[in-house]
């Protein structure tokens, strides 16, 4: 179970505009409209793991606190299950502002060192970016060597299995024209930076 934060938040503290800022992105607009109910902490099935629960981060968001928000680990705990999102009464896509928090998160350096999930997300893109596609077998490899290199050794038994049905393929996959998705990545990683 995560450490629970409980210290006093001081205007000091905040980053202005970091709420608007996420709200101006597509699909994170209605957080303004966030009554604090607490039914995304009360239907999240991880929420007892996290450091702030859903709710709190909707209002850490909301209200400028960038550090606290991308230096908890809630974020990277979230499952995208979109059950907080499905039962939200006031229809927050709490999902996809959490996606966004990583994406923020990730782009600043801003998560904890050898945790899985931003090293997949980060893999997984430059993957694409480069070749169009991923190639599941590299992927895993890249993965395991950059988090937890003894973790594959506990999974070579899966890894074979998986070889032997074609599911895992040695050969690195690769879409024609390949360029044209690195061009399009490009152009909304320097949209979302202007």
């Amino acid at each position: 179970m995560m450490e629970i934060h409980r210290t006093i938040k001081y205007d000091a503290d905040r980053v202005k505009g970091f709420g608007k800022e996420v709200m101006s992105v597509p699909g994170c607009e209605q957080l303004e409209g966030c009554i604090q109910c607490g039914t995304c902490s009360g239907v999240c099935p991880l929420s007892i793991y996290m450091d702030y629960t859903p709710r709190q981060v909707m209002a850490l968001t909301r209200g400028d606190f960038k550090n606290e928000v991308l230096s908890s680990h809630t974020i990277w705990l979230c499952a995208s299950c979109y059950a907080c999102t499905v039962e939200c009464p006031r229809e927050i896509r709490i999902t996809d502002i959490m996606y966004e928090l990583k994406q923020r998160a990730i782009h600043e350096g801003r998560y904890p060192k050898r945790f899985p999930i931003p090293v997949l997300a980060r893999e997984f893109s430059a993957m694409v970016k480069k070749h169009g596609r991923i190639t599941e077998m590299l992927l895993v490899f890249k993965l395991f060597l950059k988090t937890n290199p003894f973790a594959a050794m506990g999974n070579w038994r899966m890894g074979l299995d998986l070889m032997k049905t074609g599911r895992f393929s040695l050969a690195t996959e690769k879409i024609k024209q390949h360029g044209d998705i690195a061009r399009m990545l490009d152009a909304t990683d320097t949209k979302k930076e202007s």
